[in-house]
């Protein structure tokens, strides 16, 4: 049987109204745009193509200490050529699969993989103290990605998983910014972490990048004011427990992300991401709410700006 072919998925129609993608991965260098049927589609493409679908701001993350200086410089490159670009903004952390290596801990991961140390996983105080160090930038809005990974994370990691997102939770609540979480396969984990840094009873933003869990997690999310942000598998097949989750949540605490390059909807699954290809997702979401496209733009703009506030 042959490999189905990688293409980069065409424009779609334009969407009725601006939206943002909450959480994407810019490609810093040039060797870490994907390749589609041989072809490479640079940054500017990519952001030219995001402003004509109506992907009017973008959030970039940087989740790895030797990303930071890059991001942050390409965020301020970008700043100004909002007439061809998207508007881009930054958020900032260690990786919850980071934290386990700048802790030295090297344990065979339930994927199972043995991930080893680098030159740059100095030790976490170290790690985070760099965090904190860059949080004070124009283009930073939202401490992120952070949280608890019990895919790439075995039981001796987790200790410094802990440590990793309960800092960058006071950080986001010391310094007012929103906090990215990263949960994979962790949710009860999540929930009781943030109960124990006192989540609940803050005013900052807490948003789940990427929803995947369930009815239980959306209660939490409900219940809390903590926003639930969903990307291209909210549109795959299998996914049904995540839109049963989608459709209890309520409509003012609805995000929506590429995570690119990874995740790209249906009908474009297993092809490379990038934000404009979003707008198949926001078309996904309109049909599971039953509400007119420019509604649903413009609910999820409103809840953008109640999470990261207005800029760009």
């Amino acid at each position: 049987m042959s490999k189905k072919k990688r293409s980069w998925p065409p424009l779609a129609q334009p969407l009725p109204a601006a939206v943002t993608d909450n959480h994407t991965h810019l490609p810093l260098h040039e060797g870490e745009i994907p390749a589609a049927g041989g072809i490479k589609m640079s940054l500017e493409e990519q952001l030219q193509r995001a402003l004509n679908v109506g992907v009017k701001r973008i959030i970039t993350v940087a989740c790895e200490l030797p990303d930071f200086a890059p991001a942050l410089q390409q965020a301020k490159d970008l700043r100004n050529k909002t007439e061809t670009h998207p508007a881009v903004r930054l958020a900032l952390a260690i990786h919850p699969n980071e934290a386990p290596l700048h802790a030295g801990v090297v344990e065979k991961a339930p994927d199972g993989n043995t991930y080893q140390p680098q030159a740059h996983h100095v030790p976490l105080d170290e790690a985070l103290a760099q965090v904190e160090q860059h949080l004070d930038s124009a283009d930073v809005v939202a401490v992120g990605e952070t949280g608890l990974d019990l895919y790439r994370t075995a039981e001796a990691g987790l200790a410094a998983q802990q440590e990793s997102f309960s800092a960058h939770l006071k950080l986001g609540m010391e310094r007012n910014l929103p906090v990215q979480i990263h949960d994979r396969e962790a949710h009860e984990q999540c929930v009781r972490t943030l109960y124990r840094v006192g989540a609940d009873k803050t005013d900052i933003p807490i948003v789940f990048h990427c929803f995947s869990g369930g009815l239980q997690l959306a209660e939490e999310c409900a219940k809390n004011g903590w926003y639930a942000s969903f990307g291209g598998s909210l549109t795959f097949k299998p996914n049904e427990a995540q839109r049963d989750a989608f459709k209890s949540l309520p409509r003012n605490q609805i995000l929506v992300e590429t995570d690119a390059p990874y995740l790209t909807p249906v009908p474009y699954r297993g092809n490379p991401n990038a934000s404009y290809v979003m707008a198949h997702t926001i078309r996904f979401i309109a049909d599971l709410w039953e509400e007119s496209l420019e509604t649903t733009c413009e609910q999820l703009e409103r809840n953008t700006e109640q999470v990261y506030g207005k800029w760009g």
